[in-house]
Parts: structure tokens; C-alpha cells; sequence
């Protein structure tokens, strides 16, 4: 039996199509039919039943196919070992680094399919666009996001922080409500910069900003920086990758959570999109 069969036929099996497995592994479908009807012969069960509406695993096959991932991912070590290069993941994040962010890249470089992650920055839009498009093998996108082209999986949450100036009022409380901040000095970036996240914080207001947005975080940062009644909310890891003097993060109370979500292409295996959220989650 060869390692090739046993991958078709874990395509298979998370496709339970022959023709998007056919198109995942980059052949014609006979060919994967061919591998199937093979490692059948060679095991001598059958794997799979096909009819014209559908297929499914046997009961033999459901135990074949999680011994065919351990086979896969124990070959995958052996290329390692021997000094091939892992394959590089292509993911997308927002220009901050964070602890998170660290400690995902060595999960993933020491996981069961091993990986070199190459993190690219992009905006949110083109972070989901590239996904779609396979120019990216998975991306990181905070806030509300539903998506019929691309797949979504929530991954993690983090607290929302109040951020203001040292000199702002409320600068020395340990906590604030947002009925404490006065609501004519929130600041917002543009929808268009990050439209989930923007999304997301609009929900959780009590009443919309009276203010229209503007400009990027950064310039919103800046503000907020230098007029002392002037504040904005960001998610607490985003913000502990560009720390400054000049601002403060106040935790809310009562807590407010930000849902973080790994997106990747629809046609990603489920095992390997279960990797890659097990990697940034607590």
C-alpha cells in the first residue's frame, strides 16, 4: 500500500465526494477512484459506499481512516526529521504582534503537520479576499463575519478595552462602564478599515457614536492621544502589540469579549482547519 492511496482516500472520506476530492488533490477523478479500488484490494474490505447520491464511510472505514491520519502525520514527521522543509503556511494578520500570535507560530511549527508559518499583512477585506482566492492558507479576522465564500471558525475571545489619554477624567479608575464615558467623545475608526471589528464594537454600544468615523486606527490612536475627553475601544491583545505612553487601556466592567475567528478556504480539510484553530486558542 503506498502513502499516496491512504491520502486519497482521507480525501475522500473528508469530502465524501469523489469529485472534490478529485479537484482538492489537483487530479481527474478516475484517478482517485483508481487509488480507492486499490487500497481496497490491498486491505481487502471495502472503504466506502457509493451510490449514485452519495458516499459514505463503512464501519472498516472510519477505522481505517484515523489510522491513515496517524500514518500520514507519522510520514510527515519522517520528511521532517530527514531535513525536508515544512510547508509554508501563508497567514494573514494585522500588522501588530502579540504573544498569541508567538506562541501560535511555534505550535505550529512543532504540530503533527509540521509548518513554517510566513505571516503577511494585509487589511481585513484583502485578508479574507486572499483566503478565497488561495493566495493565503488561513487568515485572522476579529469581530462579526459570516461568509458563504470562505469558512469561519471562531477561535478566540479577548476582553474590550476603554483607551485614553493619561490625562483624560476617568484616566485613574481601575475599571469603567461604558455609561461612565461620555459618549460625544468616542472615537471610531472608518467602517471600511476593519468592517467586522467596527461591526462587532457598534453592537455593543448603548447608542451609536454621534461622531462619524475616520481614518485608520492609527490616526484614531493619535486623537484619542491628545484631546484628554476623547476615547476609542479596542480589543486588549491588539492593543498590547502597540503599546504607548501615551495612552491607557481600562478593562470594562462589566466585561466585554471580542470573538476572533480563523478563516480559511472551504475546500481546507477540516483536520488541518482544526489545527490551525487549536494553535491560537487558550
Amino acid at each position: 500500500m503506498e502513502l499516496r492511496a491512504l491520502q486519497y482516500f482521507v480525501t475522500v472520506a473528508e469530502e465524501l465526494h469523489f469529485g472534490r476530492a478529485a479537484q482538492r488533490l489537483h487530479v481527474v477523478q478516475p484517478a482517485v477512484s483508481q487509488q480507492i479500488a486499490r487500497l481496497e484490494r490491498d486491505l481487502g474490505v471495502r472503504l466506502l459506499e457509493r451510490t449514485s447520491r452519495r458516499v459514505r464511510l463503512t464501519p472498516a472505514g472510519a477505522r481505517v481512516l484515523a489510522a491513515s491520519r496517524e500514518a500520514l502525520a507519522a510520514a510527515a514527521r519522517v520528511r521532517v526529521v530527514a531535513g525536508e522543509p515544512a510547508a509554508v503556511l501563508r497567514i494573514g494578520v494585522a500588522s501588530c504582534a502579540t504573544r498569541r500570535l508567538d506562541r501560535a507560530v511555534q505550535r505550529l511549527r512543532e504540530g503533527e503537520r509540521p509548518a513554517e508559518p510566513e505571516l503577511v499583512d494585509l487589511p481585513v477585506a484583502a485578508r479574507i479576499d486572499a483566503v478565497r482566492d488561495g493566495e493565503l492558507d488561513l487568515a485572522l479576522v476579529r469581530g462579526a463575519l459570516t461568509s458563504e465564500t470562505v469558512a469561519v471558525v471562531r477561535a478566540w475571545s479577548e476582553p474590550l478595552h476603554a483607551v485614553l489619554a493619561p490625562h483624560h477624567p476617568a484616566a485613574g479608575s481601575s475599571a469603567l462602564g461604558l455609561h461612565d464615558l461620555d459618549p460625544d467623545g468616542l472615537r471610531l475608526p472608518a467602517r471600511d478599515t476593519d468592517p467586522p471589528l467596527h461591526d462587532a464594537i457598534l453592537a455593543l454600544l448603548p447608542v451609536p457614536p454621534p461622531r462619524p468615523p475616520a481614518g485608520d486606527m492609527l490616526n484614531v490612536l493619535f486623537e484619542v492621544s491628545q484631546d484628554p475627553g476623547r476615547w476609542t475601544l479596542l480589543p486588549a491583545e491588539q492593543l498590547a502589540g502597540s503599546r504607548s505612553e501615551r495612552l491607557l487601556q481600562v478593562p470594562l466592567d462589566p466585561p466585554v469579549t471580542i470573538d476572533t475567528h480563523v478563516v480559511t478556504s472551504l475546500a481546507t480539510p477540516a483536520p488541518c482547519r482544526t489545527a490551525y484553530v487549536s494553535a491560537f486558542a487558550d
